[in-house]
């Protein structure tokens, strides 16, 4: 008997060790979340931790791939689908797939899927697509919950949004993503962050991210900093502006983003004063780490590490150091990892890089992926797929598009207005290139990256549809896209709704030095509202030159980029709402004078902002 108590004394030593390796801190939900990272960093060798600061496309995915390499993270571009049309269900599928992958590691570390959903869930099939920022208003914080319930619905916990550039220049080709040019209307727009990721719970320590559930994802606040102050409004470009100025214009909603849980912060392509802000160490640690104290983690743009060279991937591996030592902890690579991969981890081993650098970025990724629940909840189900394109999201839309809309001029006095029009007339006429084409409507970011033109490429209700389901049933809808002036002298018309503006574009391909619309909309106008009383409605991503046309139109529309429920503009056009919109952006006389903004000096434009009549 004696001798067999030490061997059941080691027995249960041996369960002991085994039950306290299998019993890992940091997958216990019940320890605080300090104490979660440190156990897991302190388990990490440097290639795990390399892995969770590389994210790449989902083009380049697989479940080995991110097996081998311990990726942290993959993303969607614009347009970066699983199939074209995919289902809800497919996007689960493909999301699961990946994150199978990562949970078969060693530490079973869960990736994150990131996805730019910056007006609704805007790369998928189906989906409810709200107005582009610039004519967004009271709705925010709805419209960031039903967007969050929408990616939730596809697998996806977070999103690349919101965009809270202040641009002071309509020239640029994102101006349609920044919410006004004023930056405290910006500041208020942050609202949508706790959309997106919950209200943040009282007496939570400021800086620190936060998503509060499986219907909520993360948020990503960009483009730090100054995206929207370049010279000419050139993409990527220069601002030129002193500190006070980048303080006090283009960083506040920075402030109001990081007070409200924002989990993660985007750099910017741009350069402030010659300095790229991807390699600019003063900002992005100095200030947005240590001064605001911001504690989620800081991811590049596109590439934009590559970019802080000219040309683009001239000298890699200085790009990996400027990069990562100015503060940027996960980099968007987001095709060619293992060349960032091995550069990183080649200069971490030579001492180019320190290692408190690295625990520094993998921490905030870590903290991120733990607070969000990640860990408890890595796979997507199939519950919530029905939130896609649901009707609540669509008449969420519709009123956004409604309070979006701005009048600029009804009737040549106000005693003569020619808004709202009369449902019952004997005969209308439509006309326009934008009338009857939900990809013109919708703009850039829908579906594929630069939008598409036409009404095949997802669910929704053009403006000559929304027309004809408000009319009376014996009101005769006529639509003729570019008619001749004899056309509509001859058709004895009641009135014209003409629809016109620019065609879809995003970044780069916008940037646009002349801000016309394009032909043949300003022929459209002179046709149609030389013959006949009209509404011109602007669909477009900024104010545009509509000087020389505004003696000929009887009533003038804003209308931005409405997305995918046009009924919203049928809904005001006839009264059953009023127009209540005011403008967030100056409307200019002609592009000599730009950049104008409000409360500049010389300040003379042809609709002041703020300015919006009412019905």
């Amino acid at each position: 008997m004696a001798s067999r108590i030490p061997i059941m004394l080691m027995g249960l030593l041996l369960l002991c060790c085994l039950a306290e390796a299998k019993y890992m801190k940091y997958k216990d939900p019940k320890q605080p979340l300090n104490v979660r990272i440190k156990d897991l960093m302190s388990r990490m060798t440097l290639e795990e931790k390399v892995g969770q600061m590389t994210q790449i496309d989902h083009k380049v995915a697989s479940a080995e791939v991110m097996k081998k390499y311990f990726i942290g993270s993959v993303l969607s571009g614009g347009g970066s689908v699983p199939a074209p049309k995919a289902s809800a269900e497919a996007w689960v599928d493909m999301v699961n797939d990946y994150q199978n992958g990562s949970l078969s590691t060693r530490l079973g570390i869960p990736m994150i899927y990131g996805i730019d959903a910056v007006h609704g869930h805007n790369n998928v099939y189906k989906a409810t697509i709200f107005p582009h920022n610039v004519g967004l208003g009271a709705t925010r914080q709805r419209i960031g919950a039903a967007t969050a319930l929408e990616v939730r619905a596809t697998g996806i916990p977070y999103v690349f949004a919101p965009c809270i550039a202040v641009c002071r220049d309509p020239r640029w080709g994102r101006c349609y993503e920044s919410y006004s040019e004023d930056h405290k209307i910006v500041q208020a727009m942050t609202e949508i962050i706790p959309g997106l990721q919950g209200d943040i719970p009282a007496g939570s320590r400021k800086g620190v991210p936060f998503v509060s559930g499986k219907t909520k994802v993360a948020a990503c606040a960009k483009h730090y900093v100054g995206d929207g102050g370049t010279t000419e409004g050139i993409n990527e470009n220069n601002t030129v502006i002193d500190r006070h100025g980048l303080l006090s214009i283009h960083m506040p909603a920075y402030y109001n983003s990081i007070i409200q849980g924002v989990s993660t912060v985007m750099v910017s392509y741009s350069s402030w004063n010659g300095i790229k802000m991807h390699a600019n160490r003063d900002l992005v640690t100095g200030f947005l780490k240590n001064t605001l104290r911001f504690r989620g983690f800081v991811i590049s743009d596109w590439e934009g590490i590559d970019r802080i060279t000219t040309p683009s991937h001239a000298n890699y591996s200085y790009s990996i150091e400027a990069g990562i030592k100015a503060g940027i902890d996960m980099i968007m690579v987001p095709m060619n990892y293992t060349e960032f991969i091995d550069g990183l981890t080649s200069q971490v081993k030579n001492n180019i890089i320190p290692m408190s650098r690295i625990d520094d970025a993998v921490k905030r990724i870590l903290r991120v992926k733990f607070v969000m629940g990640l860990f408890e909840n890595p796979l997507a189900d199939y519950s919530l797929v029905d939130q896609l394109g649901r009707k609540e999201h669509r008449e969420l839309a519709r009123e956004a598009v409604r309070k979006s809309l701005v009048l600029l001029k009804n009737g040549e006095s106000a005693d003569e207005p020619l808004l709202p029009l009369p449902k019952k007339t004997s005969k209308i006429l439509v006309a326009g290139s934008h009338a009857d084409n939900l990809g013109y409507q919708c703009g850039g970011w829908t579906i594929e990256w630069q939008g598409l033109s036409g009404n095949n490429l997802t669910s929704g209700t053009t403006i000559l549809t929304a027309v004809k389901n408000t009319v009376d049933p014996q009101t005769e809808v006529v639509y003729e896209e570019n008619p001749d002036s004899n056309y509509v002298k001859s058709n004895n018309f009641s009135y014209a709704i003409v629809v016109v503006g620019e065609h879809p574009y995003a970044e780069t391909d916008g940037d646009s030095l002349n801000l016309t619309i394009p032909d043949p909309g300003p022929s459209t106008i002179e046709n149609v509202c030389g013959a006949v009383k009209c509404v011109v409605v602007i669909i477009s991503g900024r104010p545009v030159v509509i000087q020389p046309y505004v003696p000929l139109m009887d009533a003038l529309v804003a209308a931005w980029l409405p997305g995918s429920e046009g009924q919203g503009v049928a809904d005001v056009l006839f009264g059953d709402y009023g127009f209540t919109g005011k403008l967030p952006r100056t409307w200019f006389k002609t592009v000599d004078q730009l950049p104008m903004n409000v409360g500049d000096p010389h300040y003379d434009p042809l609709f002041p902002f703020g300015f919006g009549l009412t019905t």
